[in-house]
């Protein structure tokens, strides 16, 4: 049965780390290959997220400006590995987050506050590709790392064109009942070894 596996790269990062695993390409592509099946034929995974937030802000407090300059290369690198297809979105600057609420009563200085930052346009791609996949009749399985309760109508179009739809759970991970509801199957898989 072919299969593609669609990660929802933020959200992965997040169980992962949590976890204790170090976070990069090569344990993305371990990861996704312990999501297949010996019975499933791996045609490719889709990857989405975006880069590191590229740019200057000015602190709220100090005024002062910082930049940050996060790297991309861990994407590219990504997308060079085989059947890994990576899809990009942007990341969106927000403003700043009290670090602890309530807010210290003593004098605010610049550490108190966290630059809020906003994926744009990843669970738009996650579900088009989901939807344009199950409609091709590229495959007959969508393995689906996800815990985003956005994926709902790209879920029930893939179920609609006859596909199946798999959701991963990783160790002490639980899935909203709304993802479940809507899948065929719930497959948990181990974190990949170092």
């Amino acid at each position: 049965m072919k299969a593609a596996i669609f990660i929802d790269g933020g959200y992965l990062r997040v169980l992962s780390r949590a976890a204790g695993h170090r976070y990069n390409p090569s344990f993305i592509e371990r990861f996704a290959c312990a999501c297949v099946e010996p019975d499933e034929v791996f045609l490719r995974a889709l990857y989405y997220d975006c880069a590191p937030f590229r740019g200057t802000l000015t602190l709220p407090v100090s005024g002062d400006e910082r930049e940050y300059r996060g790297s991309d290369q861990w994407l590219n690198d990504l997308a060079a590995k085989p059947r890994f297809a990576v899809r990009r979105g942007v990341l969106k600057f927000r403003g700043f987050k009290p670090r602890h609420i309530p807010v210290a009563p003593n004098a605010l200085t610049d550490d108190d506050f966290r630059p809020d930052f906003e994926q744009k346009g990843v669970d738009m791609r996650l579900g088009l590709d989901i939807a344009s996949y199950a409609a091709a009749r590229t495959v007959e399985r969508i393995i689906l790392v996800t815990g985003d309760t956005d994926c709902l109508p790209a879920m029930k179009t893939a179920r609609k064109a006859g596909c199946q739809v798999v959701l991963v759970q990783a160790p002490a991970q639980r899935l909203p009942p709304e993802l479940l509801w809507h899948a065929d199957l719930c497959r948990d898989v181990l974190w990949p070894d170092a």
